[in-house]
């Protein structure tokens, strides 16, 4: 089995890390192709109006200085010359769940694997940023993705669909401990604070803030709450077939 694995950490990020030891377990064919730099909250953007460059590091592993789509599309399109079985983005530091998977860089590596028809699988480690963005707590990753890997590759996902895979900070020692989740329904959490540089000058940093989101325990939300891991079928259709007969009966 061919392997591409990718993320929006960067090439050195320790979770793109944890993602190749599982992967080199179960294929002796694993391909790194991921970004320079971090590339978190870049979404499925394209890099079109600048030059993309590709720096070989070692064998099979590369480093593109664009965004984790513009990675995937060079690795299947001009870096592989055969195309892999399956894709792997992550594991990314910090949970991607509910409407915040579309601002998700890892989501969307995996999310271009399923627009190329290839299988993929987005991986995340939960973490709590009030205390910080480091240290990032690896455990649950380590410890779970080896096991949950194989089984999630015998899965015969869908074409156009993909997997959103979420580890929790600490893993529940009573009950179930993975959950087949739906995306969760949050209120918008990005909030906009107001800086001045050192000319007096004035910027503006985005940054997310803690929310309310909708309480259900069929969630993702809910699921790392609870310490489970949360795996979320996702789909590349983004039409809201419910809403196509009421269009229908109203405007033909």
């Amino acid at each position: 089995m061919r392997i591409l694995i990718t993320n929006d950490d960067g090439i050195n990020a320790e979770g793109l890390e944890v993602l190749r030891r599982a992967a080199q377990l179960i294929s002796d064919d694993v391909w790194v192709v991921a970004p320079e730099t971090n590339q978190s909250g870049v979404s499925h953007a394209l890099s079109l109006t600048q030059p993309l460059r590709v720096r070989q590091i070692e064998d099979r592993v590369f480093a593109v200085n664009g965004t984790p789509t513009d990675c995937v599309i060079i690795a299947v399109r001009q870096i592989m010359d055969v195309r892999p079985d399956l894709i792997l983005s992550g594991v990314n530091a910090g949970q991607n769940i509910a409407d915040h998977i579309t601002y998700s860089g890892t989501v969307a590596g995996a999310l271009e694997g399923a627009i190329l028809g290839i299988r993929s699988i987005a991986f995340s480690q939960a973490h709590d940023w009030s205390k910080g963005p480091h240290p990032i707590n690896w455990s649950v990753s380590i410890e779970q993705i080896e096991k949950l890997l194989p089984k999630l590759i015998a899965i015969d996902i869908p074409a156009s669909s993909f997997l959103n895979v979420n580890f929790p900070i600490k893993l529940s020692e009573e009950g179930e401990q993975i959950s087949i989740s739906r995306q969760a329904h949050r209120m918008h959490g990005l909030a906009i604070e107001d800086r001045v540089d050192g000319v007096g000058r004035p910027y503006y940093w985005l940054k997310f803030e803690e929310t309310t989101h909708e309480v259900c325990d069929s969630t993702d939300i809910s699921a790392l709450e609870f310490g489970k891991i949360s795996i979320t079928p996702v789909k590349v259709d983004m039409t809201d077939h419910a809403i196509i007969t009421k269009l229908e009966e109203t405007l033909l």
